[in-house]
């Protein structure tokens, strides 16, 4: 794969390819050969079916992506040059699109400013995922089954090779670490557009990985996340390598969580530091409060975690934390403050959403649910929240039908960037996706009614 950054020579492009993000967070496109590309097609967009995206109704489907050239970068594809650029999306009219996913965190920011809250929000992503060799997996009436492979020791055909253990190749080197040339060049690749890497390494469990980023602006780190994910996947297929960012793909094994560190900013400067408790203001703690509620009725969690995949991870007894709990350098808490940065660098890390979410619903929901318990003055403290132990009347709902349920009860706070609209087409097609799991059998039944 080969990237460049774009260097306003859009004469230079075979083809421009726009970008345009569905309501599930993935990337999709429409290529224009370089004949068709002109400043009207720059200025102006091009219209497309938003129904396929998840947003609209079919009689009422056509929308404008209009490239937003600030994103644009190159990617060399064999022979040609193929200009990739993010787009905003407006109907037909030229109005905004509230449902679109960088109007909805874009509306969240806009949401903090009026409040005079902060200026927005900074954000740095941690992506975990899991790479194997190979990856076979069928599901129908007659049968379903799942199989992945892994130099590192998973499957038929690797069992002899040395390993270092199935939850033991946390930092790892190589010749242990088999994927540490993959994720140079993924890096590499991301640097190349920008996007800002802190570090990547080996996780706990082998063929785990996991590739954290840098502070961004919201909006930003949505675009770029949506990207770096894009890049990894696209590496892997050169690479012959099956790359999955789901929650729990193996039973038994460590899960992928997306663990979100944050803090708000205004004038320049985080207002999240201070001195009330483990180095943190009174806002900052109303903050952690805010999205703590949240997400113990469940409204959070059906944009932070809204897979049924999300609810295997989500179990008692790993890292995925499972209650509204806060702490100072404990990994088990939902909301963790790291332990090593300067008081003045204090800020908050949410553990429990995933990568199975839409980045930019899920920054978006959770900033809104920290702004809400600063709005209401909300003390965790004095919530219970302050705990190591997970008690029982502060577990989170833990299936998709339950967060799903909290989310139609606990919106009010959304409202500000997520249109009743868009609240209904999500819950409506993430309830679909719990019938289709819920209802069908799985090998382990088998096991056990069979």
């Amino acid at each position: 794969m080969q990237l460049e950054r774009y260097n306003g020579h859009i004469e230079e492009a075979d083809f421009l390819n726009l970008l345009m993000v569905d309501i599930a967070g993935n990337i999709r496109s429409v290529s224009l050969p370089h004949g068709y590309i002109s400043d009207k097609v720059l200025r102006e967009g091009i219209g497309f079916d938003a129904s396929n995206y998840g947003y609209a109704k079919v009689n009422n489907s056509d929308m404008v992506a209009i490239p937003d050239m600030s994103t644009a970068f190159f990617e060399i594809r064999d022979d040609y040059k193929m200009l990739h650029v993010l787009c905003d999306v407006v109907s037909t009219e030229r109005e905004t699109f509230d449902q679109y996913p960088r109007n909805v965190i874009r509306n969240a920011q806009k949401f903090l400013r009026d409040n005079k809250i902060a200026d927005t929000a900074k954000v740095l992503v941690e992506l975990e995922y899991y790479v194997f060799e190979e990856a076979e997996y069928a599901s129908g009436i007659e049968g379903a089954f799942y199989r992945v492979k892994s130099s590192e020791g998973l499957g038929e055909g690797y069992n002899d090779k040395p390993r270092v253990g199935l939850h033991g190749a946390y930092h790892r080197m190589p010749p242990d670490d088999s994927y540490m040339d993959f994720r140079n060049e993924t890096v590499h690749l991301m640097e190349v557009l920008g996007i800002p890497v802190k570090y990547h390494h080996h996780e706990v469990a082998v063929s785990q990985l996991e590739i954290e980023l840098d502070f961004m602006d919201m909006a930003h780190a949505a675009d770029m996340v949506s990207l770096a994910k894009w890049i990894i996947r696209q590496v892997a297929s050169e690479w012959g390598l099956c790359v999955t960012f789901m929650p729990k793909p193996l039973y038994k094994m460590p899960g992928n969580g997306m663990h979100v560190h944050q803090f708000l900013e205004k004038d320049g400067k985080s207002i999240f530091p201070g001195d009330v408790l483990f180095s943190l203001s009174q806002e900052g703690l109303s903050y952690i409060a805010g999205m703590l509620s949240h997400s113990l009725t469940g409204s959070l969690l059906a944009f932070a975690c809204p897979s049924t995949n999300s609810y295997r991870r989500l179990v008692h007894g790993y890292e995925a934390p499972v209650s509204a709990t806060f702490a100072k350098g404990s990994r088990a808490a939902a909301v963790r403050i790291p332990g090593y940065v300067k008081k003045e660098e204090t800020r908050v890390e949410y553990r429990t959403g995933d990568a199975s979410c839409n980045l930019y619903f899920f920054l978006a929901a959770m900033v809104l649910a920290g702004a809400d318990g600063i709005i209401r003055k909300m003390d965790p403290v004095a919530l219970g929240y302050q705990s190591q132990d997970a008690k029982e009347e502060l577990t989170f709902p833990l299936n998709l039908n339950a967060v799903l349920d909290g989310v139609e009860k606990d919106k009010e706070y959304l409202a500000p960037a997520f249109p009743e609209k868009l609240i209904e087409l999500w819950t409506k097609a993430k309830r679909a996706e719990a019938e289709y799991i819920y209802n069908a059998p799985t090998p382990q039944e088998y096991e056990l009614y069979f």
